[in-house]
């Protein structure tokens, strides 16, 4: 029912995972991010407390390889799961257990890995890490670039209803939380609207945190 990537830019080191399905509020219940640490991507019959597991693991020193390892190893139910790990060091595991629904397929790349589940076809992975290898820019950039690629190769075997994008960049919260959790038009077409919106913004919003005193107006009438 879904189909994802998670990705580093090498440059910055921000992480971001990007993901769609035609189940609602996809990236609500399977997107995780950490800052220094990695992203990780719990989907199939979703386990939600499997994205924060690899990422306390990354965080105590393991790989993307150990963490998934980890998650097989401790995790329950993992036939059930299909969860995608990068590491701080842009190395990447996968774990799709053999009762990921349909079609189901997972591939890595430089920075990437993708997989998915109820698939129209088993190429959407590769097609969506070819997509952000293609691709250059800020990594939000990338993650939509990749995705629309996969969506190009077929998607999901259904219609998709929901997606989001979310990135860590050196702050302990995630910096874009960008999340569409239904819709009857292209979800990751409407993440992208609102991307083109919030990235011009998005440092700003990281100063007000950080030091009010000197960030950018808020924009709003009275403080122009």
């Amino acid at each position: 029912m879904t189909f994802s990537l998670v990705a580093r830019c090498a440059e910055t080191g921000m992480f971001g995972v990007a993901i769609s399905s035609s189940s609602p509020a996809v990236a609500a219940r399977c997107s995780f991010v950490r800052a220094g640490v990695g992203a990780v991507a719990s989907q199939n019959v979703t386990d939600p407390r499997l994205g924060p597991f690899a990422l306390d693991l990354m965080q105590g020193g393991m790989s993307a390889a150990e963490a998934v390892a980890g998650v097989r190893a401790q995790a329950q139910h993992v036939a059930y799961r299909q969860v995608l790990a990068i590491d701080a060091k842009g190395t990447t595991a996968i774990h799709s257990g053999m009762q990921s629904l349909g079609i189901w397929s997972q591939a890595q790349g430089v920075d990437v890995a993708s997989g998915g589940n109820l698939l129209a076809n088993d190429g959407v992975p590769a097609a969506i890490v070819t997509g952000f290898e293609a691709s250059q820019g800020h990594l939000g950039d990338r993650l939509l670039a990749a995705m629309f690629a996969g969506l190009d190769q077929g998607g999901e075997a259904g219609s998709v209803h929901s997606a989001g994008i979310m990135l860590v960049d050196k702050v302990p919260w995630a910096v874009a939380d960008l999340r569409c959790d239904w819709t009857l038009e292209c979800p990751i077409q409407t993440v992208a609207d609102a991307w083109a919106v919030y990235k011009p913004q998005l440092g700003a919003y990281v100063q007000r945190a950080l030091d009010p005193s000197s960030a950018p107006s808020y924009g709003v009438p009275g403080d122009e």
